[in-house]
């Protein structure tokens, strides 16, 4: 492979809350980076992971689902989102295997309508439906917008992922490995650990809170031995109602946060962990652009 000229460039994934972004990217690059989560607004930032093989590398750009913003923290999402459509080589639109294109998706061929990059529509979760319905699907989103490709997956069922990536490949050019080969991702381990955290309040708390929480770690420190690294993190939330909820009967929700996060922390940082979680209320920090650079989402790194 030395001397091989090999292709690199950079792809974002886009597309409603909830299509599987994550979860595909998470099956591309065979590790968990991205969290995943039913609820919208799981990804809060442009989280960036790396697939190299012999062929070359593909830099993957998940983005927050795109969709219309109701507070600062929506604006800041939207505009992470928006902002990767103009600097990649290829953009993949995520979508459900259905004939009905509502506003969601309508809100989104309108963004794609202003970018000069090829699209490739990804139609994910077939494993969800019959055969026969997808050709009719791949129909009703011909008729949207113009498309380079159509690729139908599950990025559950790992179904067809050699396919996207072949396509994938084929529209990149020749290019530096901007990565090491056994770099997976760009993300520094706190911000993974913290976001870990936070996808275990989304699956486990009520509807209303996880839209208005944030992780911050506030320290992660590996022991000289080696056998344990100790994690410190601050679960923010916007009420004292909601903190009692976080913490639960005797602290049995927080407990519950608590110990499968260091399941999954363990898993990356490959040893024993010691978690500690604490919670603090930060009333409407959603809307304060201070508290939202303080807790990782800040506008001058869009």
């Amino acid at each position: 492979m030395e001397g091989q000229t090999k292709k690199s460039g950079f792809v974002t994934l886009i597309g409603r809350p909830n299509v599987g972004k994550s979860t595909l990217m998470n099956a591309l690059i065979g590790q968990k980076i991205a969290i995943t989560s039913r609820r919208a607004q799981t990804t809060r930032n442009k989280i960036q992971t790396v697939y190299t093989d012999d062929r070359g590398q593909i830099v993957f750009l998940d983005t927050p689902g795109i969709n219309k913003a109701k507070n600062k923290l929506g604006e800041y999402m939207l505009k992470v989102a928006q902002h990767t459509l103009n600097e990649v080589d290829l953009i993949l639109w995520l979508v459900e295997p259905t004939t009905f294109i509502g506003a969601g998706e309508r809100y989104i061929v309108e963004q794609l309508s202003r970018t000069k990059i090829p699209v490739m529509l990804v139609i994910n979760k077939i494993d969800a439906v019959e055969e026969k319905e997808i050709p009719a699907a791949i129909n009703a989103y011909r008729d949207v917008c113009e498309l380079a490709e159509i690729v139908p997956v599950s990025a559950l069922r790992k179904k067809n992922l050699d396919e996207l990536l072949d396509t994938i490949f084929s529209y990149l050019s020749e290019g530096p490995m901007y990565y090491d080969e056994d770099t997976v991702t760009d993300q520094p381990m706190r911000q993974i650990a913290a976001e870990l955290i936070r996808e275990k309040a989304l699956r486990l708390l009520s509807q209303e809170i996880p839209h208005g929480i944030a992780v911050v770690v506030d320290q992660m420190q590996f022991r000289q031995d080696g056998t344990c690294c100790d994690v410190e993190a601050t679960i923010i939330c916007e009420r004292e109602s909601h903190k009692g909820i976080i913490i639960g009967k005797q602290g049995s929700m927080l407990k519950k946060i608590g110990s499968q996060a260091r399941r999954d922390i363990e898993a990356m940082v490959e040893t024993k962990v010691n978690l500690q979680l604490w919670v603090k209320v930060r009333k409407d920090w959603r809307d304060s652009d201070i508290l939202m650079k303080n807790y990782g989402y800040d506008k001058k790194e869009i």
